[in-house]
């Protein structure tokens, strides 16, 4: 298997008014952290914030320094390297050469 989708985020500029949103019409169960709870999603966590609208989804691997190396190596574009979120996650943010914004977490580092 390769490396799988482990976590997703939505964002816009009124994240209550999201949160609303997706607990009303998928039923998603989001918590006050605006974390969804992956047993409404059908397995996968996911993440409301309050920013621009955007979609972010998230892969998990093993070495996210040379999966960093392998995406600008095919075109890609590195956008955030790295990070350390204590106790919570690891992980990068990425350009891929058609320009989405993608990330991947760092194996172990991150709840499923």
């Amino acid at each position: 298997m390769g490396n799988p989708i482990v976590y997703f985020e939505v964002a816009g500029p009124d994240a209550a008014q999201l949160r609303s949103f997706y607990a009303n019409v998928f039923g998603w169960q989001i918590d006050g952290s605006a974390t969804i709870a992956s047993a409404s999603t059908g397995g996968l966590r996911g993440g409301i914030r309050q920013d621009p609208p955007d979609k972010v989804f998230y892969m998990g691997v093993d070495d996210i320094e040379a999966v960093l190396g392998q995406i600008e190596a095919q075109g890609g574009a590195v956008v955030l390297s790295r990070t350390v979120v204590p106790g919570v996650v690891t992980f990068a943010l990425f350009r891929d050469p058609a320009g989405n914004l993608l990330g991947i977490a760092e194996n172990g580092t991150y709840a499923s």
